[in-house]
């Protein structure tokens, strides 16, 4: 039987420690990156989302940003290894498409590792430009996505 996700936006500290936790594991653990550098200056004024199964174990979390009244950015996408596949991603980018837009944003733009690209293709992100080379290994792409 399929289990229920909910996605949630953290809020007492062990919400966040659990959402910092999953972020740091799938994103800098495996290139030896050290405990910390999971966050960065905007954390208090980004809005954390993190998708949950019935049991509170985090599954995903992702932050959205916004660099301007009508432009947000998906950041720190993170899909636990084992439930990759799930639709996980699929419903955080939903959940932070519809925040964003509610908050008046006209599109959404994110920084894709070279492994991430069709996923984001899937959800109806295209390729704006070859970005950066992050820890000289990781190719990323900067992603756009128009809100009609």
């Amino acid at each position: 039987m399929k289990q229920p996700i909910r996605i949630i936006e953290p809020q007492t500290p062990k919400e966040f420690e659990a959402y910092f936790f999953l972020r740091y594991e799938v994103l800098r653990k495996p290139w030896n990156q050290p405990l910390g550098s999971e966050k960065d200056e905007n954390e208090n004024t980004s809005i954390h989302l993190m998708a949950i199964d019935e049991n509170n174990s985090v599954l995903g979390v992702c932050r959205l940003q916004f660099n301007s009244h009508t432009e947000a950015q998906l950041r720190f996408m993170a899909v636990k290894k084992d439930s990759q596949g799930l639709g996980i991603g699929r419903r955080l980018i939903e959940y932070a498409e519809l925040k964003a837009q509610n908050e008046g944003a006209s599109s959404m733009i994110l920084q894709a590792r070279e492994n991430a690209i069709d996923f984001y293709k899937k959800c109806n992100y295209s390729i704006k430009e070859k970005s950066f080379l992050m820890w000289n290994q990781i190719q990323h792409y900067l992603m756009i996505k128009e809100f009609k």
